[in-house]
């Protein structure tokens, strides 16, 4: 039997970015160029081919670090990764471990250092970065380890990290007609902002009046489950790891998180969306293991 190419594929693109495909058409990009102050995922396309985040705040031009789907922290030991206000500290991809294609699953993995404005690396990130199609809908998975040089690198207390997601405007509540939606039953900012919950959901109209949206699951494996969020009716939501308290990075204890986000068609379904939730929290984690030649590492689950 003749093989075929491979139906979910990563493809790295000029300019550093990196483009995870489904039948040839794109899903996500990653954009990784240094001239910019770190890292994004940029678009990230619904299931009627419109992106479903949006580059900036709809209305503030001072909010142009808001870039789609980004890593930052606003306090790395004294170290603003966060804002956009000058400054040369910088998280930077370093290197590209590996890309994997697949019938049903696409990943990558990279590494990525945190550098203050002396270029001294504070903290070392490894990303790695699965996308599934589930018939109409998209799952995408995140996976990061952090580690740090110093024995003890303090990240304080702030409502803004690791990882921030802002929807296109239409999506919004307050831009548009949009409704956030948290695994507790709230609705809106008033009722969420800085409460702890297992999924956040924000969906809007996208095209005329039909709608998509992306629910944010936090997994049961990290520290702080379930997460305190950060979420704005501007169309903004963030599952906040450092809201509550800060966290004191050590030199031998690794900081792992995984986050999963199933990008869909129409509203907020609580059904569906605790379904995805107990098969994200019963799979295991990724890993970057030896792999036979030509390959030099495949990505693979961890065994339980």
């Amino acid at each position: 039997m003749p093989e075929s190419a491979p139906r979910v594929q990563i493809v790295p693109q000029a300019d550093e970015q990196v483009s995870f495909q489904v039948d040839g058409q794109e899903r996500l990009r990653w954009h990784a160029a240094t001239r910019y102050p770190r890292p994004f995922f940029f678009p990230l396309v619904g299931p009627s081919g419109r992106s479903l985040t949006r580059m900036g705040h709809p209305a503030a031009p001072d909010h142009s670090h808001h870039r789609s789907l980004w890593w930052g922290h606003h306090d790395v030991g004294g170290v603003n990764f966060w804002e956009e206000r000058g400054g040369s500290q910088q998280v930077r991809q370093e290197d590209w471990v590996h890309y994997q294609d697949g019938a049903d699953e696409a990943g990558m993995v990279v590494k990525i250092g945190w550098f203050d404005a002396h270029k001294s690396k504070l903290m070392q990130q490894e990303l790695i970065a699965v996308y599934r199609p589930l018939d109409k809908d998209g799952w995408l998975e995140l996976q990061t380890t952090f580690t740090s040089p110093v024995d003890a690198l303090p990240l304080a207390k702030t409502n803004f990290g690791f990882l921030g997601l802002r929807v296109a405007a239409s999506l919004s509540a307050q831009y548009g007609g949009g409704k956030l939606t948290s695994s507790e039953g709230a609705v809106g900012e008033k009722d969420i902002f800085g409460k702890q919950a297992k999924w956040m959901d924000y969906s809007g109209p996208i095209a005329g009046t039909a709608w998509e949206g992306v629910t944010w699951f936090d997994h049961p494996s990290n520290p702080r489950y379930p997460s305190h969020w950060h979420v704005r009716d501007d169309g903004w939501m963030s599952a906040a790891f450092c809201l509550a308290e800060g966290w004191q990075l050590k030199k031998d204890q690794p900081l792992r998180l995984r986050y999963g986000f199933r990008i869909h068609a129409g509203a907020a379904d609580v059904k569906t969306a605790e379904t995805r939730r107990q098969a994200f929290a019963d799979s295991p984690a990724w890993e970057a293991v030896k792999a036979e030649r030509p390959w030099r590492v495949k990505l693979a689950r961890t065994r339980q």
